[in-house]
Order: structure tokens, then C-alpha cells, then sequence
């Protein structure tokens, strides 16, 4: 409750330009939550009416995220926790990584322990939203 309450700007690691994706949904969710969502995607230079950005690394350091939601497989997510701890140290900020449901792989949560990065593992943010609202 206390990372969503907190959070104003949530970067959607995976999110699709598909409306019927559900990686698409729940950002679009989010925006309408009020929100401030970065896209993620490595093919759109925008979704959602905002800056698509390829990776967490190419968001501006500049740009105060809160929280990195991921869709990606599991065997990709160590990649997204390690780019997140890179982007933090030059960005001067520690956002919240936030898995979806089966996205979360033992690396990339002893990843983020070992970097002390906080770590939500197996939830989907627009469930738990819902429900805490």
C-alpha cells in the first residue's frame, strides 16, 4: 500500500502499443488512477500519449520514477532489475520494482536483495490497486 500511495511515476517495463495486451490495460489503468507512466518498449518512440523509452537505462535521469512495473518472461527480469540499479545510481533515486504474476525469476529477486532495491514479487499492481483503493 505504502509504494502505491507513495508513487507518482511508474515506468510499464513490456508495454505493449495493443490495447488488448495486458500490459497495455493495466498501464492505461494507471493513467487513469493518475498515474504519471513511462512506456517501456523497445520499438515506439511513444504509447499511451507519453515518451516510449527502450529500456529503464534510456529514461531520462532527470525523470523522478517511482516504481518499475514489469511484463517481461521471467528469464528477462534479472536484466530489468540490473538496468534498474544502473539507471538508479545515475539517476540519484531507488524506484520499487514491482513483478507481475509469473514474471519474477530467483536472479533477479537475489539481484535486487543483494542491491538493496525493493522488490514485489508476483503481484499484479492493478489487482492490488484496486483492492487497496
Amino acid at each position: 500500500r505504502t509504494a502505491l500511495d507513495d508513487a507518482r511515476t511508474i515506468a510499464v517495463v513490456g508495454c505493449s502499443p495493443r490495447a488488448t495486451r495486458t500490459s497495455h490495460r493495466i498501464a492505461r489503468y494507471l493513467q487513469d488512477a493518475g498515474y504519471t507512466v513511462v512506456p517501456i518498449h523497445p520499438h515506439h518512440d511513444e504509447l499511451l500519449g507519453a515518451p516510449c523509452y527502450p529500456d529503464v537505462l534510456s529514461i531520462p535521469a532527470g525523470t523522478a520514477v517511482d516504481l518499475v512495473n514489469v511484463f517481461r518472461q521471467p528469464r528477462l527480469t534479472e536484466g530489468v532489475v540490473q538496468d534498474t540499479i544502473d539507471w538508479s545510481e545515475r539517476a540519484g533515486r531507488q524506484p520499487l520494482v514491482w513483478t507481475q504474476l509469473g514474471v519474477s525469476s530467483r536472479e533477479a529477486e537475489q539481484l535486487a536483495a543483494a542491491h538493496d532495491l525493493p522488490y514485489v514479487v508476483n503481484r499484479c499492481i492493478m489487482v492490488e490497486h484496486a483492492r487497496l483503493v
